[in-house]
């Protein structure tokens, strides 16, 4: 798009992993709003069309990366899927909030999570350091996984034995295939899922069994502080909307929304025509809505601890 300028890099993590990063802004203007975004399963930060440079357009600078694992942070096949534990993705999002420009600490900052990136976002907004959650202005869920659609969900037993076997075998890849034709109603969009060789479906047992329960979540849904949109589309025939539904109706958030799209599918920044465009202008709204210049003294409150 017309002034938006991209720029791609390369994060070294502590363990000297290497992951990809992407950031896309307005040419001209000093950005409103911050965003830093976490992608979903067998995704990456170039599958998300015309969201991130119209967000920039609207003056919202934003942050992507691959995740340990996936896209173009996967240097060899026997990477692929590797995320490591809970632990370990929670501290490469500390990592990559971190290595943000150091010349925007006073511009708001947001996160956006799809998908198994929701359910870290929710995660993350939850567990993360303190200094951390601090500079982060809201929370925003596309299509968070909180549990998987009835219709792809795996048997307990299958569950069981998945998560046994992720014990003793955690980095034992496993291919987890998406059904491309129910990502979006857009039949180009399912054929550019398909065809794309970074969306490899490929998981180990061990994060498959974190997926497949999706606790990190539901035993957070009360514990999640900050501002928080959740953003569904029904039908959603990879994620379940009604357990979505409970646990939005569970949190206790004082400024929360859930904004809910008939008939759409599961990447809603993708969906045909001028529903994308709808998409990123709703999420831009969100944002820019609560991006008023922060007094010192407000800035005092949100500093404080919360009991």
């Amino acid at each position: 798009m017309a002034n938006v300028s991209t720029v791609e890099g390369w994060l070294t993590l502590p363990d000297s992993h290497k992951l990809y990063t992407k950031t896309w802004k307005a040419a001209t203007d000093p950005p409103r709003a911050r965003l830093a975004v976490i992608h979903g399963f067998s995704d990456h930060c170039n599958q998300y069309g015309i969201l991130f440079p119209t967000l920039a357009q609207q003056g919202i600078a934003v942050y992507a990366f691959d995740q340990r694992g996936w896209g173009r942070s996967v240097q060899e096949p026997a990477q692929k899927g590797r995320t490591g534990p809970t632990r370990q993705v929670m501290d490469d999002i500390t990592t990559f909030i971190r290595s943000l420009p150091g010349e925007e600490p006073r511009v708001p900052l947001f996160m956006l999570g799809h998908s198994m990136g929701g359910a870290e976002v929710l995660h993350y907004a939850a567990t993360g350091p303190r200094d951390v959650l601090s500079g982060i202005r809201g929370f925003l869920c596309e299509s968070p996984f909180i549990a998987l659609h009835p219709a792809g969900r795996p048997s307990p037993i299958t569950v069981t034995l998945g998560r046994l076997a992720g014990r003793v075998l955690p980095n034992r890849q496993m291919v987890n295939k998406l059904d491309a034709t129910k990502v979006s109603r857009d039949p180009e969009v399912c054929k550019d899922y398909e065809a794309d060789p970074l969306c490899h479906d490929t998981g180990t047992l061990e994060g498959l069994a974190i997926c497949w329960t999706a606790l990190t979540s539901w035993r957070l849904a009360k514990s999640c502080s900050g501002k928080m949109s959740v953003k569904v589309g029904i039908p959603d025939y990879i994620c379940e909307y009604q357990a979505c539904r409970n646990w939005y109706d569970s949190t206790e958030v004082k400024d929360k929304e859930m904004r809910v799209y008939e008939g759409w599918y599961h990447k809603l920044h993708a969906e045909p025509g001028d529903d994308k465009v709808r998409f990123a202008g709703d999420v831009s709204k969100w944002i820019l809505e609560r991006c008023d210049p922060i007094t010192e003294d407000r800035a005092a409150e949100e500093a404080k601890p919360k009991l």
